[in-house]
């Protein structure tokens, strides 16, 4: 070795240091009952661009409010739709509150939501489609929020936030607002007739962070043409978070149709199984988990509740996979 390489190599080190290529990742934390488990009620994940930005996926009942020491800075609250365990009706006091097949969910967040308490209390923007920002922007006002931080983006479109673009994808399930949510005279109508107030449809979501990787958050949905057209062919995602609960949603068997054939990523997170699919952090024999990551072609990554799993821009996992 020559002393000009030598002097050669510290300098592209002093210009481009370690630390810039370790943060050339988008880490993904999942947010669940059980510390180390993938469970029951388990939606919630944070998605942290390479340059900081923070976004936080459908809160639903397993962050333990505003004040989850878990949350930490949140630039962005996404809701695919607003069923309560996305939206988040109720959640755990703490972290780890109950156990992973009997959670404890009993601090209600009504008629505010868990999302946007937490959006108040970070100062985030939520960005939903649909007619749901308008809704949610009255709510953000009613919570001391500001309701400018309710931000509309529709099929077709972009909005970039802290060097995030981020649009919404269609997506079939239903979308109605309970009376809950609504509160008052018209939430008490609504309850008593049985019938919800009207929210549009519901929404996935494609993101394309600063390093290159797209991501396909599916939300709630079964089998849609637009997965393949729109996600797949347009977007290009390398990264999918694929629901897979069966009955309400994709089951297993659909939900691999729909990441084989259809969007085609590079890799697969399981979200949204309804069931108690780990013990000690492995998955369990006979769960919709375990059948979906065998019916999968490509990587099925399992989101253990704060076990940060990091992605380069071509989608594979470097780290916590």
């Amino acid at each position: 070795m020559t002393i000009g390489f030598f002097l050669r190599s510290i300098s592209l080190f002093a210009m481009f240091p370690l630390a810039v290529y370790a943060q050339s990742v988008v880490k993904v934390t999942p947010l669940g009952g059980q510390e180390g488990e993938f469970c029951r009620f388990d939606r919630a994940m944070i998605f942290e661009d390479p340059n900081g930005t923070r976004i936080l996926y459908d809160a639903g009942r397993t962050v333990a409010g505003a004040a989850d020491s878990r949350l930490g800075k949140i630039d962005v609250v996404l809701i695919s739709h607003m069923h309560g365990d996305h939206l988040g009706d109720r959640h755990n006091p703490t972290p780890n509150a109950g156990s992973c097949d009997k959670p404890d969910i009993s601090v209600s967040a009504l008629p505010n939501s868990n999302s946007v308490n937490i959006a108040v209390k970070t100062g985030a923007k939520i960005v939903t489609g649909s007619e749901m920002p308008s809704f949610l922007a009255n709510k953000l006002k009613q919570a001391g929020g500001d309701e400018k931080n309710s931000i509309l983006v529709r099929f077709g479109a972009m909005q970039t936030i802290g060097g995030v673009d981020i649009t919404t994808v269609p997506a079939a399930h239903s979308n109605g607002i309970s009376g809950d949510f609504v509160g008052s005279r018209l939430g008490e109508l609504l309850k008593e007739t049985g019938i919800t107030a009207y929210a549009g449809p519901p929404t996935g979501y494609v993101l394309k962070f600063s390093n290159g990787l797209v991501a396909y958050l599916s939300g709630d949905t079964g089998i849609t043409a637009e997965q393949k057209e729109v996600v797949g062919e347009y977007y290009k995602p390398q990264l999918a978070v694929m629901n897979i609960g069966d009955t309400f949603t994709t089951g297993p068997k659909e939900a691999a149709y729909v990441v084989n054939e259809l969007v085609e990523p590079k890799a697969v997170i399981a979200s949204h199984a309804n069931e108690v699919a780990t013990s000690n952090g492995k998955v369990i024999a006979g769960t919709r988990t375990e059948q979906f990551m065998k019916a999968s072609k490509m990587p099925v990554y399992v989101p253990l509740s704060g076990k940060t799993m990091s992605f380069d821009g071509k989608g594979k996992c470097t780290a916590g996979c």
